[in-house]
């Protein structure tokens, strides 16, 4: 699949006030296996950090640092999101929080997207998701019955979505975004 030429996304570094409680809960809740850790000098002395990731060619999709307040005024990360391979991995996750030590689970869809958001044990906001087949105008954010089983929860999403303003297939919208890149191939 084509995409822009000279930049991918690669992985995000976040400070964190525990890095034991953070990196605990990453591999226990979330699968990620800890690559590497280890300290390096910084600008009020040294930083711990722990490298994690859930894919064997990237060393490490997460970096955790240690540094971060234990009380600050406002999270500037507005969250942090994670892709799952199918709607049944998204509900497994979702089953996993309810037991974690994590606070405002909220499965919403955004339409193009079915989502459950929440805040690890720092406050961070994580999302897990799964992209639809179809497109809608954003932002848009409806809670959705994560209590349906899977195949259900599909297709209330899509009957819901195809009350949105914008619904087309998700090919339509790609190609728009391809012209609009500049891209030469879809």
């Amino acid at each position: 699949m084509e995409q822009q030429s000279g930049l991918s996304f690669g992985h995000i570094g976040i400070y964190v006030a525990d890095i034991e409680r953070q990196s605990a809960f990453y591999k226990n809740y979330l699968d990620f296996t800890e690559t590497d850790r280890g300290s390096l000098a910084g600008a009020h002395g040294p930083v711990q950090l722990v490298f994690l990731s859930r894919d064997p060619d990237e060393h490490h999709q997460i970096v955790m640092a240690s540094g971060r307040p234990e009380i600050i005024d406002f999270n500037i990360i507005n969250q942090i999101s994670l892709r799952a391979d199918s709607l049944q991995t998204l509900k497994d996750f979702h089953r996993r929080l309810q037991d974690a030590p994590v606070t405002e689970i909220r499965p919403v869809t955004h339409g193009n997207a079915i989502s459950v958001y929440f805040k690890d044990p720092e406050g961070n906001r994580i999302e897990l998701y799964i992209n639809t087949a179809w497109y809608v105008d954003q932002p848009c954010r409806i809670p959705a019955p994560f209590q349906l089983p899977a195949d259900e929860l599909m297709a209330w999403a899509e009957d819901h979505a195809r009350t949105l303003p914008g619904f087309r297939p998700r090919g339509e919208w790609r190609k728009e975004m391809v012209r609009r890149m500049g891209l030469k191939r879809f």
